[in-house]
């Protein structure tokens, strides 16, 4: 049974949140002499001299409305590593409890339990990049506290199971996070859309991929409210500037762009998986995201020679499960010629 109250930790229940001015009046207009802020405006060319809304309130009820969810049950941060982070903090205690992970995997989990000097124990997936669930729940004990599953899977690019997602909600008495940063390129229903059935559920999405906003680093957390709240609680005040707020207004009233860069992505993944069909390549393995993760003899030497080239793409082979294999983001046209014109000569 998911009892939110005794998986937080009990620093983090007792906490008391520093109150910015913001949080004391929130409203748009009035003589603001309340925050120490420069009251003649910025050095630099643009009306930068009042503190942002910390809670980003006009992006997350754009996003509730285009996400089908509540204005509250919504996080945004600083990339989706800030709320990663936030979990450890709040629910991982240091030197005692762990976590689980599934490799091969979003690296950032077992960086996050590192910085928070939290156990991550690990259950790779099976050959064919699915969950094993039952040894998942296996590796349980009174101290596990956060399973990550990355749907769309990094590197692999695949779907995992809902049904096994399902099995693991239903099993599990702590938080069930599931990444979706590559959700928009699967065709599948987000699991945002189960908020309200599964209490220890939380979804991550992001900006970086479909939307092409990488470099202003906001990340998507959907949860409960009481679990939005606790990221409240303890999150940096003002960890969204201005200008990422306000580009993240303009892409949310531009969904149909994000839909258009979407369907050139997936028309160009089909390119190359074709174009790959056609060469020694040993292994597609199929793609609900906007990579494509192939095996190939001598992977590294691949790399190495493509590197000489100025084509950069990812070498996998250290990673649990992909031996000689390079993972490649989707580009354009013209990038994936030109890395199908070096490939044909290495393969």
């Amino acid at each position: 049974m998911f009892d939110l109250a005794t998986l937080l930790r009990n620093n983090i229940r007792n906490i008391k949140p520093y109150s910015s001015a913001r949080d004391e009046y929130s409203g748009a207009d009035g003589v603001f002499l309340d925050a120490n802020e420069n009251p003649f405006g910025s050095v630099a060319e643009g009306d930068f001299n009042r503190y942002p809304d910390p809670y980003q309130r006009a992006v997350k009820e754009k996003l509730a409305a285009l996400k089908n969810v509540e204005v509250e049950q919504i996080f945004l941060g600083n990339g989706s590593d800030e709320p990663i982070d936030l979990l450890f903090r709040a629910f991982a205690r240091p030197g005692k409890d762990n976590v689980i992970i599934m490799p091969p995997t979003y690296g950032m989990y077992q960086v996050c339990a590192d910085i928070n000097d939290v156990e991550v124990r690990k259950v790779s997936l099976t050959a064919d990049f699915e969950i094993r669930e039952k040894e998942v729940l296996d590796a349980v004990d009174e101290n596990t506290k956060l399973i990550f599953v990355c749907s769309p899977n990094n590197p692999t690019g695949n779907l995992l199971s809902g049904e096994k997602i399902e099995y693991l909600l239903n099993s599990f008495s702590g938080l069930v996070v599931v990444d979706e940063a590559y959700i928009d390129f699967a065709d599948a229903e987000s699991w945002s859309t189960k908020l309200n059935e599964y209490p220890n559920l939380l979804v991550l999405q992001t900006f970086s991929k479909a939307w092409g906003m990488a470099a202003l680093r906001i990340g998507m957390a959907f949860a409960s409210d009481e679990i939005i709240s606790i990221f409240n609680k303890i999150k940096y005040p003002y960890n969204l500037n201005v200008l990422t707020q306000q580009k993240a207004l303009e892409a949310l009233d531009n969904v149909a762009k994000k839909d258009a860069f979407v369907a050139q992505i997936l028309e160009q993944r089909a390119y190359l998986i074709h174009a790959f069909e056609s060469m020694n390549v040993e292994n597609i393995y199929p793609s609900d995201s906007n990579s494509l993760l192939i095996k190939v003899a001598g992977a590294h030497e691949v790399y190495n020679a493509l590197v000489k080239k100025l084509i950069i793409v990812r070498d996998r082979s250290s990673v649990t499960l992909c031996n000689d294999c390079l993972r490649i983001t989707i580009g354009t046209q013209e990038e994936n010629d030109l890395l199908i014109e070096e490939l044909k000569g290495l393969l």
